[in-house]
């Protein structure tokens, strides 16, 4: 009954994921489900299915899991949309789980133009984040812009599934028929379309070795290479092979392509949360100006920096990657930028959690966890009374950035999820010394 109940939280019906959470909630409160002791793991980058998780995750499994395996943090961070926050934020809530959310996009940086930042192969084009949105009920102008990017977004997805469907033409997909059934709202990832085209694969050739003969052929990569019917190789090959830079489908983006990073940071701003700046690896031409990139970063807002530290260590290995790891948190920490990290999940086999005890992190973890917290206090204090991080407020009340991190810091640390109502009674005449004396007891 309790596994039949965890996947029921990954349901698309809204109202059935409530309900098994409520009883998987009753059942912790009989005994029959023991947490994990808080530990330092944490996790601030995991996309849920309203972008794509390889797993299927829910806003509400994900917090349920965190929870479950003993996490000090959590939050979603999902592809152009925050349908994800108020189920996310309600859940932490219920489970007294510290979380937060945000929001991943692509953006333009002009500045950059002729540099590959870190979408692979293509100048100017970088990820981008807001972190620590307080509400997902925006209004005028910045309503717009969200609304924006999505159905950009969506815009993109239609004109490459015609490019790639000429090329797959055994297997076409109808957009609206095959890939939007696979998201809860109708926002649809590369990811989706690749898992549309491997199950249309199975019902066009139900045979297996007709359909591994199609794929093998099709994508001119032996059999053995891939994992059929729609396993992480089969999947990575195919938006390999036809989506991304040298596919059939793929079309070079440029200025125009993706709102610009000023703006992008002003909605960001706007909607009370954090802009935040990733970082790949520090290999290519964009990031090895990082002092140059951040300067363009934090003159239009940025004010974090994200890493997934997963993708720049071998276990047991000093190489390239780690050394720009280390060289960038140190470069990070000098210009007082909170560090916030985690893994995606939006690619099959990914792990829950950063192997945080591994040689390589272990020294980062108090560093990370700082950011963490800074990013939590942050939307809870932005939620409950407009007084967060990037607030006019904050502006006013600290005399340095390292002097307002000390105190999002201990915030964070001290702010339970229990305690976020605590917060509604201050406003902007509130001193920082008092909103945590109001946590003592």
């Amino acid at each position: 009954m309790l596994e039949q109940l965890e996947q029921q939280l990954d349901s698309f019906d809204a109202a059935q994921r409530r309900a098994a959470l409520d009883r998987l909630l009753e059942a912790v409160d009989k005994g029959q489900v023991k947490f994990a002791p808080v530990n330092t793991d944490h996790n601030l980058h995991a996309h849920t299915f309203f972008s794509y998780n390889s797993y299927g995750y829910s806003p509400s499994k994900f917090a349920w899991l965190a929870r479950k395996k003993g996490l000090a943090l959590a939050g979603t961070v999902d592809f152009d949309v925050l349908d994800a926050l108020e189920e996310f934020t309600e859940a932490c809530r219920l489970l007294n789980l510290k979380g937060c959310v945000g929001i991943e996009t692509r953006v333009f940086v002009p500045e950059f133009a002729t540099r590959e930042i870190n979408s692979p192969g293509e100048p100017g084009i970088s990820y981008h984040m807001g972190l620590g949105f307080p509400t997902a009920n925006l209004a005028g102008g910045d309503e717009q812009f969200l609304r924006g990017i999505k159905q950009t977004a969506g815009q993109r997805n239609v004109e490459l599934l015609g490019r790639v469907n000429k090329f797959l033409a055994a297997v076409a997909l109808d957009y609206e028929k095959d890939v939007l059934p696979l998201t809860p709202s109708g926002n649809a990832t590369e990811r989706h379309i690749c898992s549309a085209y491997a199950r249309k694969a199975q019902e066009v050739f139900p045979e297996a070795d007709k359909l591994a003969k199609y794929w093998s052929e099709i994508l001119q990569t032996p059999a053995d290479k891939l994992e059929f019917p729609e396993g992480a190789s089969l999947l990575n090959t195919i938006r390999a092979k036809t989506m991304k830079k040298g596919g059939v489908g793929y079309v070079q983006p440029g200025e125009g392509s993706f709102p610009k990073l000023a703006e992008t940071n002003q909605f960001i701003l706007n909607a009370g949360a954090i802009p935040t700046q990733t970082w790949l690896n520090g290999c290519s031409d964009g990031e090895q100006a990082i002092e140059e990139l951040l300067d363009v970063g934090m003159s239009t807002g940025v004010a974090a920096v994200n890493i997934i530290p997963d993708r720049n260590f071998t276990s047991g290995v000093k190489d390239e990657k780690l050394a720009n790891l280390y060289e960038f948190v140190e470069i990070a920490n000098r210009r007082d930028l909170p560090i916030v990290v985690g893994t995606e999940m939006n690619s099959p086999g990914q792990k829950f959690v950063d192997d945080f005890d591994s040689a390589e992190l272990q020294p980062l973890v108090p560093v990370f966890l700082k950011g963490a917290h800074i990013v939590y206090a942050h939307a809870a204090l932005q939620r409950q009374c407009g007084l967060g991080y990037t607030s006019s407020w904050a502006a006013s009340n600290f005399s340095s950035v390292a002097a307002k991190n000390e105190f999002f810091e201990k915030l964070g640390q001290k702010l339970t999820a229990a305690q976020h109502e605590l917060l509604a009674q201050f406003d902007a005449n509130a001193l920082p010394g008092q909103i945590l004396d109001a946590l003592k007891s």
